[in-house]
């Protein structure tokens, strides 16, 4: 099984809040007592994950005759000859001395994916083979200091005993060997079975029974607005499900999970965008469906996390977000080239009762607790009966409360060619300054790119955030001011004034002065024309006003090569495909240059900041960037 440590965090602040908040105690968002009993009623009277226990024969062999399981039998023999890595402290440290945080999570990645390894291995097999190997690594992982990851650890209090701050790491590692203790139940040893209890009670369940309780102090997981809530309170409430014997206990747990996992919806804008991109997504709602089936199963149906409008918009952001076929935005921290899970998808529109809902087995790539989730989901689905079933136009999708609008050609027209536009503002969970901002693709070819974000290091998520040229907004396609770039926050936003959409034509038009701590800057419109036909193109049009001279630069991102093929003409070459570029300055005499953002990115390739500059300071001007597919 495939435990990916997760590339987030927030905010500097909100990494400093992790161990210690200073925010009100959750106690004061009481947890009803009457709900929690009326839950209690619900349960069933003995803890339960997912899936099924190993002495269900038929329904394991079943699921190992699946073609998406056909090799966890050999790598998981493969893996019984491999000594299990040691993970000495000198690894942990490295982040609160040098801000490395790859080397700790290889090793702990490689430790910890063990666990499903064999316990799936051994629930296909059943004849006691991985056991040994599989209690090993249990025992190993309980006498680590501690389960959070060092990048959430900056001030070591986890690491030196002094608190116990559940977190992403810690959690999704009690829901991996909460689901291993219920597959595999009394086939594990006593001893193992009791380290994997106590270990999870007291490194995650319990603390977040005190945080509700006001007895801990809150870290700032429980309120936020972002993946970080779905995948601490899924990870913690499932796991308690799982293990906690007592009914009531389970039934806490469960009302707990129910209160707090509110805070994650509100991360998404009533039409449902994801500000955190489309990979954060992908983790942040699979855990929203971890939790909403581990309540909906354990409750007999009567919690059902699904059954709401907020759900079903946040859901159908995985359909939305695609610009052309098989591709999609890359707004935010995201590695370019994700895409949303085919699983996660199939469950959204087996919910809402929507085209797409096969699916392929997530098999070894979802870790156990969501893998066998997945893969024991029955047939007869609840369906919710939304009324967004008719959420999509294939011309575009728009997202007027993030500010976000994709545009497509139409459906069977060649050449495929489709633009994302970003307005919205430069704050929240991993943004980027990147308003005004956008993408342009050619058929499977993003060749105007937003480059996604960088491999993370302490600076990510540090005071220096901005001084990446990947993150600030030269990387991103939108003009440079007065030799300034964007600001960062939530005053630097985007209004929208004019959403003129039609069969033929899209038109955005957006102010984005707010953008910029230029003193002298009275308008920037930036305008954004998107034609459909045989002949597609897109035109980017900006109106700057200064009350004194100043310099004027807008720029495209780019992972492809460029070549002037005329006067006011560039050539964009990237794979299969191929732009023109005509560039109109309305007679200002202007130089174009290529220049390599040398970041350390997610992207497989560097991008290339395209900037074209005016000649002269000026005090208006209108640029018009002309972007139309050519034929290779």
């Amino acid at each position: 099984m495939n435990i990916i440590f997760p590339r987030v965090a927030q905010r500097v602040v909100l990494l400093a809040a992790l161990t210690f908040s200073t925010s009100a105690l959750y106690a004061e968002q009481t947890i009803d007592a009457a709900r929690v009993r009326e839950i209690a009623g619900w349960l069933p009277s003995q803890p339960q994950g997912f899936g099924w226990p190993i002495s269900n024969r038929a329904a394991w062999d079943k699921l190992a005759a699946e073609p998406g399981y056909s090799d966890v039998i050999a790598n998981s023999e493969k893996l019984l000859n491999t000594p299990l890595p040691d993970q000495p402290d000198s690894l942990y440290l490295e982040f609160s001395q040098n801000g490395n945080r790859t080397h700790w999570q290889k090793v702990a990645g490689l430790r910890r994916n063990r666990i499903g390894q064999f316990a799936l291995a051994e629930a296909f097999e059943n004849k006691g083979r991985f056991l040994p190997a599989l209690e090993q690594t249990v025992a190993a992982l309980c006498a680590e200091k501690t389960w959070v990851l060092p990048a959430h650890d900056g001030n070591l209090a986890n690491f030196n005993g002094r608190a116990i701050v559940p977190e992403l790491g810690a959690t999704g590692l009690a829901a991996e060997l909460a689901e291993a203790d219920y597959i595999l139940g009394d086939k594990l040893s006593p001893a193992t079975r009791k380290l994997i209890h106590d270990n999870v009670l007291h490194r995650v369940v319990e603390p977040f029974r005190a945080i509700i309780e006001g007895r801990q102090d809150e870290p700032f997981w429980i309120r936020a607005e972002m993946n970080w809530n779905a995948v601490c309170v899924g990870n913690t409430v499932f796991a308690a499900l799982a293990l906690v014997d007592s009914r009531d206990e389970r039934a806490f747990y469960a009302a707990a999970g129910e209160h707090c996992i509110a805070n994650y919806l509100k991360g998404f804008t009533p039409d449902g965008y994801c500000a955190e991109g489309v990979g954060y997504w992908n983790y942040g709602f699979s855990h929203f469906i971890l939790l909403t089936e581990a309540l909906r199963q354990s409750t007999g149906g009567k919690i059902d996390l699904f059954n709401s409008e907020q759900a079903a918009r946040a859901a159908l952001f995985c359909q939305l977000s695609e610009i052309l076929p098989d591709v999609y935005l890359t707004i935010a921290d995201c590695s370019p080239g994700t895409k949303p899970s085919a699983d996660l998808t199939a469950y959204v529109c087996r919910r809402l009762g929507l085209p797409g809902a096969g699916h392929s087995l997530a098999g070894e790539k979802s870790g156990l607790a969501l893998g066998i989730m997945i893969a024991s989901l029955p047939d007869d689905l609840p369906v919710v009966h939304s009324a967004l079933q008719d959420h999509t136009s294939p011309l575009r999708s728009y997202f007027s409360d993030g500010g976000v609008l994709i545009s497509r050609n139409t459906p069977g027209v060649s050449p495929a060619f489709g633009v994302a536009v970003k307005g919205g503002r430069n704050a929240g969970p991993h943004n980027h300054d990147d308003t005004g901002s956008f993408s342009l693709v050619l058929g499977k070819d993003m060749i105007v790119c937003d480059p996604g974000g960088e491999v993370y290091t302490k600076r990510t998520f540090g005071p220096h955030r901005f001084d990446s040229k990947v993150l600030n907004s030269y990387g991103h396609a939108v003009p440079v001011l007065a030799g300034q770039l964007q600001r960062d926050g939530a005053q630097a936003h985007a209004e929208t004034l004019k959403a003129d959409f039609t069969d033929a034509s899209d038109v955005y038009q957006l102010d984005l002065r707010a953008t910029y701590t230029v003193p002298s800057l009275e308008k920037l419109v930036r305008t954004f024309t998107f034609q459909r036909g045989t002949q597609p193109s897109l035109d980017v049009s900006d109106t700057v006003k200064f009350s004194s001279p100043q310099t004027f630069e807008t720029a495209l991102i780019t992972w492809g090569k460029v070549k002037s093929v005329g006067p006011n003409v560039l050539q964009i070459t990237d794979g299969q495909s191929r732009v023109r570029v005509t560039i109109d300055t309305q007679g200002h005499a202007f130089k174009w240059h290529s220049d390599l953002i040398d970041e350390d990115v997610e992207a497989k390739r560097k991008p290339y900041h395209l900037g074209i500059t005016l000649d002269d300071k000026v005090t208006d001007a209108v640029v018009t960037l002309h972007i139309e597919p050519v034929k290779i």
